[in-house]
């Protein structure tokens, strides 16, 4: 048997404004941009996705599930400028075919700075999803899929079941990402390895012509997923919600794609369809998978590197994470939802350097013409930030 395992994520950060050294507004995001941007994504995206999702859990009668991380960020956002996109996703909820997970609110780097900041933003993403699509997530996933050992074992201490990572190569080895693993010293806690050769497929090559399996159909699919049977028990197909409408267009066919392949995949009557916490109910670990380095599901590295690969994302990472004590003490609610804002990995995204495989996939997020135009405009935020803390 093959259980198919789709895990969406869904994030959108606060962008800055660009700010000056002698600006002192202390309103640093881009409200009018951010908005226009998430009206935008909603009408290529989010919306037709859950339109399409949702009537294809309606059609297969319960039998086609999903899941969703959608940080706090962009849930708040959501909120205030496309609200119909919330309730989009009520009604997914209400199937019951739809799972939600934890992650940190603002989709940050805390865990490599503060785990008492981690731990207070994973309890915020936890109580929105409560409110919201009254779920308390089993399963973690990390920003960015970040995962070593020390992340799964802080996490199995939370009381989650489960954790979300990258199949990355240089940890597998000889191994597949189509079984369910265990970390060290961390026994109750499972391990789902993202199958990224066939994520990829969809997310990453899709639209490419030039790719000698263009053009990628339901019926291909399928039977790749099929091909799993004897030799792992799931397939995790981890990806960007974007990867609908926004990444591969309407036009390239993404949503007659997503459309069709469940009933393709189901017509093998040895592949069904779960969400992350069915996986750790159906399936024991058969092994451990020891991870003492960071990865990530970031970049050809699948490292750190798209966020500490440079001595511009180091410094401000430091400066920032330094005013998380003296901040915490002053108790100045506003001043530290605005720091946490600060805190989202995109902000150190935009500062990459990269100039090879990764270069362009960074342009194509930054809304900044250079690395340097963001750190600049970074630090002249985080300057503010510190005279407010001072006053």
């Amino acid at each position: 048997m093959a259980s198919v395992c789709f895990y969406f994520q869904i994030h959108q950060p606060f962008r800055l404004r660009r700010y000056s050294v002698f600006d002192t507004d202390q309103h640093y995001f881009d409200d009018y941009r951010n908005a226009e941007i998430i009206r935008k994504v909603a009408h290529k995206c989010y919306l037709p996705a859950n339109r399409t999702l949702l009537e294809t859990i309606r059609v297969h009668e319960g039998r086609f599930r999903i899941a969703y991380s959608i940080t706090g960020a962009a849930l708040e956002q959501f909120q205030s400028a496309a609200p119909e996109v919330i309730d989009s996703f009520h009604q997914l909820n209400e199937t019951g075919c739809v799972e939600f997970l934890d992650e940190t609110y603002y989709h940050s780097l805390a865990f490599l700075y503060s785990r008492e900041e981690f731990r207070a933003q994973v309890e915020l993403h936890r109580a929105l999803i409560k409110k919201l699509f009254n779920q308390e997530p089993r399963v973690f996933r990390h920003t960015e899929l970040i995962y070593n050992n020390d992340v799964a074992h802080f996490v199995s201490h939370m009381g989650y079941d489960a954790i979300l990572a990258e199949g990355a190569d240089q940890v597998l080895g000889y191994r597949s990402p189509n079984f369910v693993y265990r970390p060290p010293h961390a026994p109750r806690l499972k391990l789902l390895l993202k199958n990224y050769r066939l994520s990829d497929d969809i997310a990453f090559r899709f639209s490419n012509r030039a790719w000698e399996q263009w053009p990628l159909t339901a019926e291909k699919f399928a039977g790749w997923i099929s091909q799993i049977n004897g030799n792992g028990f799931i397939c995790n197909l981890f990806m960007d919600y974007e990867t609908f409408g926004e990444h591969q267009w309407a036009d390239t066919g993404i949503f007659d794609f997503i459309r069709h392949l469940p009933g393709k995949i189901m017509e093998n009557t040895d592949n069904n369809f779960l969400t992350p916490s069915q996986v750790v109910d159906k399936y024991e670990a058969v092994g451990e998978i020891d991870v003492p380095h960071m990865i990530s599901w970031a970049d050809s590295e699948r490292d750190l590197s798209a966020w500490l690969g440079n001595a511009m994302q180091s410094n401000a990472l430091h400066e920032l994470y330094k005013l998380e004590g003296p901040l915490k003490e002053k108790g100045d609610e506003t001043l530290l939802a605005d720091w946490r804002k600060l805190t989202t990995s995109d902000h150190f995204y935009y500062m990459c350097t990269k100039h090879w495989s990764d270069g362009d996939v960074h342009k194509y997020f930054s809304p900044y013409e250079s690395p340097y135009d963001s750190y600049i405009n970074f630090m002249n935020v985080l300057d503010n930030v510190t005279s407010r803390l001072r006053s």
